[in-house]
């Protein structure tokens, strides 16, 4: 679990200050990983076997999501992955969200979604049950794979009536409120590669 230093992260302005337009619309970083960083964190995920990917509170349904996943907390060398992920989160939360952010509670995770069974994850957001999940302030997703390697596939965010889908180029990383609807569709050609990780908080209120 990495603590966060509340001078780099925290918010600068009184909470009833904020936009609600900036609070819930997404922050993108292009080429937030280079190419050759983004097959070391594919690779990284390889050295062992991918599990089956899961739902908040334990549960399983392949209706709902079908991708295999790693957590990078077991595997070695991955160090540098989360001093990326820091920096990131510092910088868009500095520029744009302004969240009491305080930890990152869970390892970092790479999904695969595979065209071999129609690799998806239907509407849901990150905020759930449990005391990791219901504290879940952003999300943050990297595009790991090649966009024109896999059909399908597609991160679409629904913050207000309008459908956004988030940028396929690779290496870039989108980071959006927790509580935002989104979805993976499925993909139908090829595989998917994302890396993702939630940074906690004290609760929305």
């Amino acid at each position: 679990m990495a603590r966060m230093d509340a001078a780099n992260f925290g918010p600068r302005r009184p909470p009833f200050e904020s936009e609600p337009r900036i609070m819930l619309s997404a922050y993108a970083v292009p080429e937030a990983f280079s190419p050759a960083e983004c097959d070391a964190i594919i690779a990284l995920s390889h050295e062992k076997d991918l599990a089956d990917a899961g739902l908040v509170g334990n549960r399983s349904d392949h209706n709902l999501r079908r991708a295999e996943l790693a957590w990078l907390d077991d595997r070695d060398g991955g160090g540098w992955v989360m001093d990326r992920i820091m920096a990131l989160v510092a910088e868009a939360n500095r520029a744009h969200f302004d969240f009491a952010l305080t930890e990152f509670g869970e390892s970092p995770q790479v999904a695969r979604y595979g065209a071999e069974r129609e690799g998806h994850f239907v509407w849901h957001s990150d905020i759930g049950e449990g005391p990791l999940a219901s504290r879940r302030k952003l999300t943050l997703v990297v595009q790991l794979s090649e966009g024109a390697e896999y059909l399908g596939g597609v991160l679409e965010l629904q913050a207000d009536a309008n459908l956004r889908p988030s940028d396929r180029a690779r290496g870039s990383a989108v980071l959006f409120p927790s509580f935002v609807l989104h979805r993976v569709t499925p993909v139908t050609q090829g595989e998917r590669y994302s890396l993702t990780t939630w940074v906690h908080g004290p609760a929305f209120r």
